[in-house]
């Protein structure tokens, strides 16, 4: 009688699948972009703003992280790569830094530098002044939460401080941000997609040195 009673469970369930009316919930979606931990920096390109940032991965324990290294430089990773934030609206990522850079103010461009970013990319095509970029940043002397215009860029890329000179250094953090309504509350969008996303570890305008790691970068529906 138990047997048979399993047996049916089983069968609801694989029907229940075959007809898609089994809780989408239950199979979150996963979109993997950066694949440090397995070695994997496939489709991921240098950007090269002012001097170049060292990129390269680094095994830590049984795993790889990318190991970025500025010294007075400004390069960022770059992967081209279009997110349906419809499907997979939450971005999650690890990093660490072990510096500060300090006496500087990221809001003016003498010191628009960060130990570490990680940020999205929203394409204007031709029209290139359209481009939207958000930046999670780690900053060294804003606070947490708070936000404001790149002092380079403007409105059109927005900087989000989710660490702070306050956080300890030389440890691990993990972060996951919901892209899709982070995008409509600081440009006032309804944006769906999104088109490259980024790394960098930049010290060009204050002359100043970081070390910072980046662990994998990921999508998921929840």
């Amino acid at each position: 009688m138990v047997e048979a009673m399993r047996a049916a469970g089983f069968m609801t369930l694989v029907l229940l699948l075959l007809t898609g009316l089994y809780p989408l919930a239950a199979f979150a979606e996963r979109l993997q972009l950066g694949d440090f931990s397995a070695a994997d920096m496939t489709g991921w390109k240098a950007k090269v703003f002012s001097g170049e940032t060292q990129y390269r991965l680094e095994k830590q324990g049984v795993i790889s992280v990318l190991k970025a290294v500025s010294e007075g430089a400004a390069s960022g990773m770059v992967k081209e790569v279009q997110v349906d934030l419809t499907k997979t609206p939450y971005m999650n990522w690890r990093w660490r830094t072990d510096s500060r850079l300090a006496g500087i103010d990221e809001k003016v461009k003498s010191g628009d530098d960060y130990v570490a970013r990680v940020y999205v990319i929203v394409s204007g095509g031709l029209f290139f002044w359209r481009t939207l970029a958000l930046n999670y940043v780690w900053s060294s002397n804003q606070e947490k939460g708070a936000a404001w215009p790149n002092a380079y860029a403007g409105d059109n890329a927005m900087m989000l401080a989710l660490r702070s000179g306050k956080d300890a250094r030389a440890t691990w953090y993990t972060e996951k941000r919901n892209v899709y309504e982070d995008l409509q509350r600081y440009f006032g969008k309804q944006i769906q997609t999104i088109d490259a996303i980024a790394v960098m570890t930049d010290t060009d305008n204050s002359g100043g040195q970081a070390v910072t790691y980046y662990g994998d970068i990921y999508f998921t529906s929840d």
